[in-house]
C-alpha cells in the first residue's frame, strides 16, 4: 500500500505540474495574442483539449520507445518498427494540429490567429531554453 500511495502521489504531482504548464502557456497566449474576453471563452476549451491530446500522445510514445529499447537490452531493437512508429507519430501530430487549426480559424480572425501561433512558438522556444539552462545549471 505504501508503494501504491507513493506512485499515486508522484502521478498527482506530475499531473499538477503538467496542468500548471498548460495554464502558463494559456496565459502567455492570451497576453501575447491579445485575446478578447469573448475569444478567451471560445478558445480555451479548444486549447485545453488539444494540449491534453498532444500530451497524452507524447506520453504513450515515450512509454513505447522506452519499453522497446529496454526490452531489446540483450539484442538489437527492431529499428524498422521504431522508425515506422516515429513517422506515424509525426503524421498524427500533424493531423491533430491541422484539426486544431481548423477549429481555431472558426474562432479567431486571421491576424489574431497569426499572433496566437507566434505566441505558441515563442512559448515553446522559451520552455526549451529554460530547460537547457536548467540542465546546464545541474551539470555545474
Amino acid at each position: 500500500m505504501v508503494v501504491s500511495s507513493t506512485i499515486s502521489a508522484q502521478d498527482n504531482d506530475r499531473n499538477a505540474r503538467i496542468e500548471e504548464m498548460h495554464e502558463r502557456k494559456w496565459q502567455s497566449l492570451i497576453t501575447q495574442a491579445q485575446l478578447s474576453p469573448r475569444e478567451i471563452e471560445a478558445v480555451k476549451p479548444v486549447f485545453m483539449q488539444y494540449e491534453q491530446m498532444v500530451w497524452k500522445q507524447h506520453q504513450e510514445n515515450r512509454e513505447f520507445f522506452k519499453s522497446a529499447l529496454k526490452n531489446a537490452k540483450n539484442s538489437k531493437p527492431n529499428y524498422a518498427e521504431l522508425n515506422d512508429r516515429y513517422v506515424e507519430n509525426e503524421f498524427k501530430e500533424a493531423q491533430q494540429f491541422k484539426n486544431y487549426h481548423y477549429q481555431l480559424r472558426k474562432l479567431l480572425q486571421p491576424e489574431t490567429l497569426f499572433k496566437y501561433y507566434k505566441a505558441e512558438r515563442e512559448f515553446k522556444r522559451k520552455l526549451l531554453q529554460d530547460f537547457q539552462e536548467h540542465r546546464q545549471h545541474d551539470r555545474n
